[in-house]
């Protein structure tokens, strides 16, 4: 192969390198930044694009897509408390303006500077925020925590061409002294309330067992006054019908003119008779002589007499 054949080679292959390099790709969702001699000249979007070979150089290619970065650190509260976080943090680049990329670009030397910055930011600012607090009112100011983080280094991160879309405290923990202390304040509250409850409940149980005892006693204390209201109004219905009896029989056997205490005798006979009938093992003792037979002709005699001075 002649000399020329070979430089014809050569400036062929030569020329087709630097046709190629006339063209860069770049990615959907990053930006290339476009130095010339080492000075910023332009940026090139998504696609497929053109630049003067040996003269244009891609310093940088810049993702514009979400990114998320996990932190771990810790503070101090007002009240001499270490708390421990765990944060998760989405941030991506503000905008595709050209300022904004220039800004992403040049603010940095590189990416590790970069993260160093923007954590120890956030953990600055996180800790200034829980260092005017007590341990006590940590746990509940999660929202407030993010919000003033947000508040405070949004016009920092536009500077640097960022935005920070969201940040999420994970986990929220103390000292192991301190976690063992709050649990045992929540098992006694928790004891506290079950024991308030259980007391609660009993009073409940007691109280309507009371009632219900209470009311039982009215009913049954009702329910015998008016059976002690039925007994006596029968037996004094009785003793009324007996009275009548009695006195109409004494009035026809006054218009018999029989004695009356016939009526007493023939009662004390089938009394007696009754007696001996219906009872189960009693002993009746009746004076039988002749002066105890007297005598209860007498007495009958008399309640006679009574009864024919009512009528």
């Amino acid at each position: 192969m002649n000399p020329s054949t070979i430089l014809l080679i050569v400036g062929v292959g030569f020329s087709m390198a630097v046709l190629a390099s006339c063209f860069v790709s770049v990615q959907q969702g990053t930006i290339a930044v476009i130095t010339v001699f080492g000075k910023y000249s332009r940026i090139m979007g998504p696609g497929l694009n053109f630049k003067i070979p040996l003269i244009e150089v891609v310093y940088k290619k810049i993702s514009t897509q979400n990114r998320s970065l996990e932190l771990e650190f810790q503070a101090t509260t007002i009240d001499q408390a270490n708390v421990y976080f765990k944060a998760m943090l989405l941030f991506s680049v503000l905008d595709q303006n050209e300022e904004t990329i220039k800004n992403v670009a040049f603010k940095f030397i590189d990416e590790r500077n970069l993260m160093q910055a923007l954590i120890r930011t956030i953990e600055g600012s996180i800790r200034g925020f829980v260092s005017t607090k007590k341990q006590a009112e940590v746990l509940s100011l999660r929202s407030e925590i993010v919000e003033d983080v947000k508040d405070q280094i949004d016009v920092t991160l536009e500077k640097w061409g960022y935005h920070l879309m969201d940040l999420q405290l994970n986990d929220i923990t103390f000292d192991e002294s301190i976690m063992k202390s709050m649990s045992q304040v929540v098992a006694s509250h928790n004891l506290k309330a079950a024991a308030e409850n259980e007391g609660q409940a009993l009073l409940i149980t007691k109280t309507k067992a009371a009632e219900a005892e209470g009311n039982a006693i009215k009913i049954a204390a009702e329910a015998e006054r008016q059976a002690a209201q039925l007994r006596g109004q029968g037996v004094a219905l009785f003793r009324e019908e007996v009275a009548k009896g009695m006195t109409s029989a004494a009035r026809e056997m006054k218009q018999a003119n029989l004695d009356s205490s016939i009526i007493m005798f023939t009662m004390w006979t089938e009394a007696i008779k009754h007696f001996a009938e219906n009872g189960s093992g009693n002993v009746i003792f009746l004076d039988g002589s002749a002066d105890g037979m007297q005598k209860t002709m007498h007495q009958m005699m008399g309640m006679g007499k009574i009864l024919d001075t009512k009528e």
